[in-house]
């Protein structure tokens, strides 16, 4: 049995705790509370994406989050003026910068962070000031890894929704591929200094190969875990998550 150096970190999204109580209006379900039976269940951190259409988090969600969460708190954003400004009002623990149009349901696709150095070194450089790690959110693109070292962003969260996309619909040599760059990008990302952090449509089926990888210290998962949660409680489906994420690090878990 192999033992990895440190404990995965989880960080709970709680978007779509914020999607149903938008769906109703009024106060309820609070992603607060979520936030606060996150912690409970043993997440590490709290992810809550502040997009620009306000579809689900709000600004007053991020401003009780900043205020009351005793966990560190993860802001997703893109790289706009208004969002940054933001953002160095609150000082949250993390920001991790996302591509994000407005026709989208969630964020598809990585960051082109390649395309784009000189613009978001500049969008990054005050958030790193103020004292939030910055992370960016891409492919496992050797290019946009190498991109992301060269600005100065600490950390990179590889996009792991094509892994899962092509385990969902059975196309098993797809997800082997996806899963071998996953892997290669993760090595070549922690080789350059940066942080290795994954998320994106992970769940109970498809975390395990992922959490094994040694070089990743953080998974974000958020509509799995509040999906599962309508079933089985959001406290059980995180507690399960943690699970399959523990035992992939001692290799207790099937390859």
């Amino acid at each position: 049995m192999t033992d990895f150096a440190g404990r995965l970190r989880l960080g709970v999204n709680i978007d779509h705790v914020a999607t149903l109580r938008n769906a109703r209006g009024g106060a309820v379900p609070d992603p607060l509370r979520a936030a606060r039976l996150a912690e409970a269940a043993g997440a590490d951190g709290i992810t809550a994406h502040l997009r620009e259409d306000r579809r689900h988090i709000r600004d007053a969600d991020i401003e009780a989050l900043a205020r009351e969460l005793t966990l560190p708190l993860n802001m997703e954003m893109a790289a706009t003026e208004e969002m940054q400004a933001i953002a160095l009002r609150h000082r949250p623990h993390a920001i991790c910068v996302v591509p994000e149009r407005r026709e989208e349901r969630t964020t598809e696709g990585g960051l082109e962070v390649a395309g784009d150095e000189a613009r978001l070194a500049r969008f990054i450089a005050p958030l790193r000031e103020a004292g939030s790690r910055v992370s960016l959110f891409i492919a496992a693109d050797p290019a946009q890894i190498e991109a992301a070292a060269r600005i100065g962003a600490a950390v990179v969260e590889l996009h792991t929704g094509a892994y899962c996309d092509a385990h969902a619909e059975g196309r098993f040599d797809a997800r082997d591929a996806e899963l071998a760059r996953l892997r290669d990008a993760a090595a070549l990302a922690h080789s350059l200094g940066l942080e290795v952090h994954a998320g994106h449509g992970l769940a109970f089926d498809t975390v395990t190969p992922i959490a094994a990888f040694p070089e990743v210290v953080e998974l974000n998962i958020g509509h799995f875990l509040i999906g599962e949660a309508v079933f089985v409680g959001l406290e059980a489906s995180i507690r399960e998550m943690r699970r399959l994420m523990d035992a992939a690090r001692t290799a207790e878990a099937p390859a």
